[in-house]
């Protein structure tokens, strides 16, 4: 069987590592001009390490995982208002940049990559597909598979244009290299909050400093400079905010986005399959994508090798993943009003929740807390 999957992220490469070790032709396109380093940090655990595991990545996770010991908000003069000592009630959680595990997927994967390249067009036949990228080029292939995010432009081609679900915030990421404040922040993850507004900053290796900005915002429309936005917004409110956002880089070096689910009612049309963000994007307040995408690249691999057709084995994979997905994008949903607290009374209550966890046997709790549930999704296929 040959595939072409549309998106070179964690969720299409992953596919593409099972796929190809079951004997497939396996061909990525991704948009992007080169492979995507960095990223904001992610808390990796649950079904997507599970199948990350059975890929023998975990020394490479070890390797590549920060221990954060502490989580922190202070105030706008610096000081800390609230502390947990997150100690060993993480062992089993992974944090990691976002480009450490694609790049750890990645490294294994033998199928040829072309970049700077997307899906133009795909026309269905008996036989197949024929896929038509943005270069001019042409591929025949059994299967195409969207795994090009949130905005997926294989998921335009299937079924039109999708309205995104707008949870009311926008998000920004970006690294800067600077050993002073890296070395300031130190093992622990601070954060400051006002309604509305959440900033947060963690040391990466290599003295450099990861920030993670959330804004409320009702109007879903991207601002035309992002930096100028979060000068306006957050450079009045103290701590180390000023410093970094003068140094903030351009639109090329930063991540900004909406804070968006996509809801789809079927994943698949005839040979085309969606995959990732491009049908169940969670959001950044899940905190679960990473570990979805992953999840739901082994289970599409797990039911495309069965015996049976593509129909069959698509209709499978959406059976088994839509359950989860609603479950956390609900999760997702709910945690909005806790990372980016509306009103004072919502930041003096996350207060209350974080003192009781810093009691004895309280950091199991608010682990417990950031899970979307005890679900078990990496089983054996159904009979």
């Amino acid at each position: 069987m040959r595939t072409v999957i549309c998106g070179a992220g964690i969720a299409g490469l992953t596919l593409a590592w099972h796929l190809e070790r079951a004997g497939w032709e396996v061909e990525l396109v991704e948009r992007a001009p080169a492979f995507r380093d960095g990223g904001y940090m992610i808390d990796f655990y649950g079904p997507g390490y599970q199948v990350a595991e059975r890929m023998g990545l975990r020394p490479r996770l070890l390797r590549d995982r920060y221990r954060v010991g502490e989580l922190s908000y202070v105030g706008r003069d610096g000081r800390r208002t609230n502390r947990l000592k997150l100690g060993s009630a993480l062992d089993e959680v992974y944090s990691l940049l976002r480009g450490d595990l694609a790049r750890a997927v990645a490294d294994d994967v033998r199928a040829p990559v072309t970049y700077g390249t997307t899906v133009e067009s795909a026309e269905q036949h008996p036989g197949g597909v024929t896929v038509r990228l943005s270069d001019g080029t042409t591929r025949e292939a059994d299967l195409l598979v969207g795994a090009d995010g949130a905005r997926s432009r294989v998921r335009e081609l299937a079924f039109g244009e999708v309205p995104q679900r707008y949870l009311g915030h926008q998000a920004t990421a970006f690294v800067l290299a600077e050993a002073e404040l890296s070395r300031r922040i130190g093992g622990s993850v601070q954060m400051l909050t006002e309604p509305g507004l959440m900033a947060g900053a963690y040391a990466l290796r290599g003295d450099r400093l990861a920030l993670l900005f959330l804004r409320r915002e009702p109007d879903p429309a991207l601002p035309a400079d992002p930096v100028a936005a979060l000068r306006r917004h957050f450079g009045g409110l103290g701590w180390i905010l000023p410093e970094v956002l003068e140094r903030a880089p351009g639109p090329g070096g930063l991540y900004h986005d909406l804070v968006t689910q996509v809801e789809l009612e079927r994943w698949h049309s005839g040979r085309i399959v969606l995959l990732g963000d491009a049908c169940q994007a969670v959001s950044l307040f899940a905190g679960h994508g990473a570990s979805m995408a992953m999840a739901a690249a082994w289970v599409l691999a797990d039911e495309l090798t069965a015996p049976g057709d593509p129909a069959a084995a698509f209709a499978r994979y959406q059976a088994r993943m839509a359950p989860v997905i609603a479950e956390v994008q609900a999760f997702g949903r709910r945690a909005v009003r806790w990372m980016a607290p509306p009103n004072r009374w919502r930041i003096l209550t996350r207060d209350l929740f974080l003192r009781l966890a810093a009691l004895p046997g309280g950091e199991r709790l608010f682990v417990n807390a950031l899970s979307p549930g005890g679900h078990t999704l990496i089983s054996a296929r159904p009979d």
